[in-house]
């Protein structure tokens, strides 16, 4: 008796394992989620979903297949929509350059972006603020003294009517603080360069229409009003780089939407 009673349990539980739900019919709950994501444009849940399905259920044929036709026809529709994008970046970026000289000397790594109202030639004998991009998109800011004395600068604080925003220090002696004699007169370059403008170029982008001025800050203090084609220049350049950088996130994308395509 007591044999057949666990037989009985032994039976029982292997119906009821026997009648659950098959790996089909769980995959296929799955693709049904999937579905219901991409009906909201939760498009990456609805990828994670999909690509979970051969994993947890490789038997289930019929839902792989699904799954797999699936993430095929979402990457193709994304792939198309980031060419597309791709393609307004790029239109974006030729308008910018329109206000750039693109330079590559033998000390350069990367072709430079120079605005065509800060080239030497134009600014040389000036102090002013000037915006440095190549490339890669990466970007930064300098401040230029020209003067009979020297200021021995470190930093730079651009503000108007109680607005303001001041870079880091860069200390004397630094290799991005450099000074020469230069036809009679000092000339001191500061370069704010891995963040340390500390938001100053931010600063007169969103502000360019305003009367912004510049304060050199070290031993002596020099006050200038900033050029409106200096502010421009600012502004485009970090409309530049945002464009270039996005341009290569794009890129990138679109390569690895191609393979997976490909490989599918």
């Amino acid at each position: 008796m007591k044999n057949s009673f666990q037989f009985l349990i032994l039976f029982i539980a292997v119906l009821v394992v026997a009648c659950g739900p098959s790996e089909e019919e769980k995959a296929r709950v799955k693709l049904n989620l999937a579905k219901t994501l991409l009906a909201k444009e939760d498009t990456t849940n609805a990828l994670l979903q999909l690509d979970s399905i051969s994993t947890l259920y490789p038997e289930a044929i019929y839902s792989v297949n699904s799954a797999k036709n699936l993430i095929s026809e979402i990457s193709f529709s994304v792939l198309q929509r980031k060419e597309a994008l791709l393609d307004s970046v790029n239109v974006r970026i030729e308008e910018l350059e329109k206000s750039f000289v693109k330079e590559k000397t033998q000390f350069d790594r990367f072709t430079q972006y120079t605005h065509k109202k800060q080239t030497f030639k134009r600014a040389w004998d000036r102090s002013y603020i000037q915006v440095h991009l190549d490339e890669r998109g990466d970007l930064y800011l300098s401040s230029n003294y020209h003067g009979k004395n020297s200021l021995n600068h470190i930093g730079l604080r651009v503000y108007d009517s109680g607005d303001d925003a001041k870079t880091d220090s860069v200390a004397l002696g630094d290799v991005h603080n450099h000074q020469s004699d230069f036809m009679e007169a000092k000339w001191e370059k500061v370069s704010y360069r891995n963040g340390t403008d500390n938001g100053v170029i931010e600063f007169i982008a969103k502000n360019a229409e305003r009367n912004l001025k510049a304060v050199f800050l070290g031993k002596d203090y020099y006050y200038i009003i900033l050029e409106t084609y200096d502010k421009a220049a600012v502004k485009g350049a970090l409309a530049l780089s945002k464009a270039i950088k996005r341009r290569t996130k794009l890129a990138a994308e679109i390569k690895r939407l191609q393979n997976n395509l490909q490989i599918n």
